[in-house]
Formats: structure tokens, sequence, C-alpha cells
């Protein structure tokens, strides 16, 4: 009887100790999942996305500032028919760069009227030959195989026509792609799949990460969903960059997988983005404002989900912005002097990862001292930091 009872006593003990083991572990599990761990590599459609190259967001250095307000940049909401399409409208969206502005006259005011003028004449010959001859009009045909005065005409009137284009959209086609000049604000866009990654290079090299905010019935829990105010359906971003009015940006374009499209209508930019390449344009925002676009290249299965948010506000905010982001102002005239690698180049943040890796597994090889940008996103309460989580 005493074994037995010194048995039981034994096995009680043991049973209220893994008890409470297991209540211990249950508390601890919170503090331990409290983290998501970023995802190691792009994965197939519909899958959680986490940037792949990005470090997780840091806070920003002066999270209180009114610069923050919203999306990490000022508080800024919609305006109606500006910056995005609106249903029930027809043509371009108002344009804000001198580019833009071009292109709108032009199309409106020469190739419309032309093409219309072209078509229009071109239908009408198409009744009068029916009509004219007809068998009924015409029941002998006629034998004749030239007519040199038609044949001019036919011949010069369309490169006439096409001289007249030619001439505007030369010009066009060179503004474009006109180099920035010195003072000019770079903004570096990454594509990846599918969010984009933005740096600025001029201003201390801070990183932002933008992805598309979710309706609200689609948002897991602790995220923060899309409302009016943060822009339409498929086009507002978790994080918006900000731009100064009436300075010169110059836009480069890179990706890390495969080529996408860098395109704001309202700017009438539309740059692509190809791995292993940088390209750039320049142009010059001239309304404040809060402006849409989206990657404009099949770029994959979720090529719809990649929205572009830009904040245009004066030079001073501009400033107090990327002061609250941690970064700093570059010398104003002066041109830009950084070096901006390709992915994959020398002083990427892919060699310099590459290369510690290196340093650890073989030992000490050439010191690579170009480090990668850091990372200074706003508040969003959403887990996904710096990738595109939950989709």
């Amino acid at each position: 009887m005493r074994k037995m009872g010194m048995r039981g006593f034994a096995i009680a003990a043991g049973l209220a100790l893994a008890s409470l083991g297991g209540v211990a572990g249950h508390a601890a599990q919170p503090a331990a999942t409290a983290t998501p761990t970023p995802q190691a590599a792009a994965a197939p459609g519909g899958v959680s996305n986490t940037a792949p190259t990005t470090a997780a967001a840091t806070p920003t250095a002066n999270p209180s500032s009114p610069e923050l307000a919203m999306d990490g940049a000022p508080a800024m909401t919609v305006k109606p028919m500006i910056g995005q399409p609106t249903d029930g409208l027809f043509g371009l969206q108002p344009q804000v760069t001198k580019n833009g502005q071009f292109a709108h006259w032009m199309h409106n005011s020469i190739l419309v009227p032309t093409i219309t003028i072209i078509s229009l004449f071109v239908l009408a010959l198409l009744f009068w030959v029916s009509f004219r001859y007809r068998k009924a009009r015409n029941p002998v045909a006629s034998k004749t195989s030239h007519n040199t005065f038609i044949e001019i005409i036919w011949t010069l009137a369309p490169v006439v026509i096409l001289v007249l284009i030619a001439v505007p959209s030369i010009g066009l086609l060179q503004a474009q792609f006109k180099p920035a000049p010195s003072g000019a604000v770079t903004l570096k866009a990454i594509g990846n799949q599918w969010y984009w990654t933005y740096q600025y290079p001029d201003n201390g090299g801070f990183e932002i990460t933008a992805n598309m905010l979710k309706e609200k019935a689609d948002v897991a829990a602790g995220e923060r969903p899309r409302t009016d105010a943060d822009g339409p359906k498929l086009l507002a971003t978790d994080n918006r960059i900000v731009l100064p009015v009436g300075v010169p940006i110059r836009l480069i374009t890179t990706s890390n997988d495969v080529i996408h499209s860098w395109a704001v209508p309202a700017f009438w930019i539309k740059l692509d983005a190809i791995p292993g390449r940088l390209n750039e344009t320049s142009f010059t925002i001239e309304k404040p404002g809060l402006y849409f676009g989206q990657c404009s290249e099949l770029c994959g299965a979720r090529h719809g989900y990649m929205p572009i948010a830009v904040e245009a506000v004066p030079p001073a905010e501009y400033a107090a912005w990327v002061k609250a982001k941690g970064g700093t102002m570059p010398t104003p005239g002066k041109a830009s002097d950084k070096v901006i690698p390709q992915p994959g180049a020398d002083g990427s943040a892919a060699k310099v990862e590459e290369a510690a890796e290196t340093a650890n597994a073989t030992g000490p090889v050439e010191n690579v001292t170009t480090a990668a940008p850091a990372t200074t996103q706003g508040a969003t309460s959403n887990p996904a930091g710096a990738g595109n989580a939950g989709q």
C-alpha cells in the first residue's frame, strides 16, 4: 500500500509539472511569434511575399513629425479627377509636367483631328466608289491602269502628313529623355514581384517599400485596410513616396527579378525597369497633389497589384519630410555625385552581402565599403514590413 501510495504521488507530481510546463509554453508562444519571419525568396502567385533583399523596417528619425502624418508622408488626401482615373471621363488625365502638357496638346490638337479627317475621307471614298462604279451605273468597266496625277497625290500627301506629325513628335521624344540638370532630386525605383522599392541616393540613401493596400474584407488581423483617403481601389499604397514641386526629378529604374515598368499617367512617365540595367529620364512636377500609377509591363501573376502613389509637395515641405525620415539635403545647385550601382554590380547590396558571406566562409577578402541603404518606413500598422505579405 505504501509503495502504491508513493507511486501515485509521483505520477500526480509528474502530471502537475507537465501541465505547468504546457502553460508556460503557451504563455511564451505569443512573444516568440510576434515578429514575422521574412520569406527568403519570392513565392508563386497567391502566396505571401516578403521583400527578400530589404531588411526589416526601422523606425523613422522623427516618428512624431507632422510630415509623417499619413503613410510615412505628409497628410494629403485624394482630389477628384486629379492624378487618378475617373469614371465617365474620356481622354487623358490632366498633365502636371511640361512634357505631359505638350503631349496632351499634341494628342488633342494634332493626332486626333488628323486621324479623324483621314478616316472620314477614306470612308467617303469607299461610299463614293461603291455608288459611282457599281454595275448598274457603270456596265462597261474602265480599262484605265494609270493616272499620273492621282498617283503623285496619294504618294506625296501621306509623306507630308507624316513629316508634319514627325516634327513635334521628335521634339517630344527628345525632351522625354533629356538628362536631368544640376540640383535634380534622384529617385531610384526598383521593381520586385510584386511591389516597388524606392531609394533617395541624394538624400542619405534611405529606402521605402510600397505595397498595395488591401480592402477591408481582405486584410488579416492587425493590418490597416484601404480607405477613401488613401486613394482608389488597387492604387493606394501603404507607403507613399514624396517628391518636390518645381524641382527637376531624375528618375532611375531597375528591377531585381523580371521586367517591370514605372508609369504615372499624370507625369507622362512610363519607364521600363529591367534587371541588370539602369534606365533614366527626368521630369518636373508643376502642381502639388497626390498622383497614382502602376506597373505597366506584364510581370507575373500579380502584375495588377503594383500601384504607385506619389505626393508632390513644395520644396520646403519636402526638405522637412527628408529630415523626418533621417535623410539629408544636398548642396543647392550641385550635380549629383552619388554612385548608383546596378543590381548585381560591384558595390550593390547583393554584392556586399555576397562578399560578407565569402569572408565568413573562406577568410578576409577585399573590403567593400558600400553599404545597403537604410530602410525608414512610416508606421502603417501592417505587419508585412518591407514586403508584400498576406497576398
